[in-house]
């Protein structure tokens, strides 16, 4: 088991290791003690799997414990299922000592963190994220939020989580997609700033099977975490650093939006990185040889590299972007592996700096 701090308004502990989730009331016990009251969150995915699990840990531990169960989906990330979740604690008494405890992947945990940092004006959360994605990635940090038709997590609140608890034995049960896509986020890491962890996903000699190798998985987590970590640690309301880790999620999120919510987010992501590396190559900010290392990387892994939106339908989608600032948008850029960089654009200029990718 490994434990990674996080520093923030909220300091907290990633715990990592199998069998975790029956360890799971114990963990959050510890750092919830004055709790009485615990809400589960998850979808109809994950529920059937996990729910009874968490539910008699936590019961051992003495708290009440109640569900929240929505239809899986990205679809599903909006308002009337937040206000289900705050009907159900508002009916159960809950108070400002009591908590919400997510389980699942990064819709779930993005609600879930949601639901708690509004209701009563904030309760605590703890998070167990059972995909490689949510793994990795959107369970650390304290980013909730709902979509809007207009644009993904249009709505939401930084709310640190009081513990995230990662039990790697839940990647036996994901679908082949669902584990492919959360592979995205792991790259957009070596990409952006850890080149120890570049090295370990270039050499790994079965890459379509790496979930099959526990003890790799569980080393690429903790790394993965103690990135988010430290970038949480510097930038927490992501005003400067903590935007590089949106490499490949500016065109990600239009190409998600522009298809309904029915690509994956970490297939839409690695399209995103796969049009920046391109745009970047060709405006002569990454190396030729390095970006065909990274294209080919991320094929290597079963995620695709490209989309046929065009520079016009991306630019239009990235000004509903919550990363927009006036009339700048700020597109995160790798200038060579493990190294990224923060670039103001105009729209006009995105769109110019996109079309000379798309047209080599």
């Amino acid at each position: 088991m490994q434990r990674i701090n996080v520093k923030a308004s909220t300091d907290y502990e990633v715990v990592i290791g199998a069998g975790l989730l029956d360890k799971s009331g114990s963990l959050i016990r510890e750092v919830c003690p004055k709790a009485t009251k615990a809400l589960i969150v998850s979808d109809t995915n994950v529920a059937p799997l996990y729910m009874d699990r968490v539910k008699s840990s936590l019961l051992s531990e003495g708290f009440a414990v109640y569900e929240s169960v929505f239809e899986a989906g990205e679809e599903r990330k909006n308002i009337d299922s937040i206000i289900a979740m705050w009907a159900k604690m508002a009916e159960e008494g809950f108070t400002r000592t009591d908590m919400v405890v997510a389980l699942g992947g990064g819709v779930t945990g993005d609600m879930a963190g949601f639901a708690a940092a509004s209701f009563l004006r904030g309760i605590r959360v703890a998070q167990l994220p059972t995909s490689l994605l949510a793994m990795v990635d959107a369970s650390i940090g304290g980013k909730t939020g709902i979509d809007l038709p207009q644009g993904k997590n249009q709505v939401g609140a930084f709310h640190q989580p009081s513990i995230v608890i990662v039990d790697t034995d839940c990647l036996k049960t994901l679908p082949e997609e669902t584990f492919t896509e959360g592979m995205g986020e792991v790259i957009k890491y070596a990409y952006i700033m850890d080149t120890d962890l570049y090295g370990i996903l270039k050499n790994v000699s079965d890459k379509k099977n790496i979930r099959d190798d526990s003890m790799i998985i569980e080393v690429i987590i903790a790394k993965c975490a103690s990135d988010k970590a430290y970038v949480i640690e510097i930038d927490e309301n992501d005003n400067g650093l903590r935007q590089t880790l949106n490499f490949g999620h500016t065109v990600g999120h239009v190409i998600e939006r522009d298809n309904n919510f029915t690509l994956a987010h970490g297939m839409c992501v690695a399209k995103g990185m796969g049009i920046m590396i391109r745009a970047s190559e060709k405006a002569g900010r990454l190396g030729c040889s390095e970006a065909k290392e990274m294209l080919d990387l991320i094929e290597a892994y079963g995620l695709p590299s490209d989309d046929p939106i065009t520079p016009e339908e991306a630019t239009k989608g990235v000004l509903n972007d919550k990363k927009k600032r006036g009339d700048i948008i700020s597109v995160i850029l790798v200038t060579s592996i493990g190294k990224s960089e923060i670039v103001k654009m105009t729209p006009d200029e995105f769109k110019t700096f996109l079309k000379e990718g798309k047209d080599q």
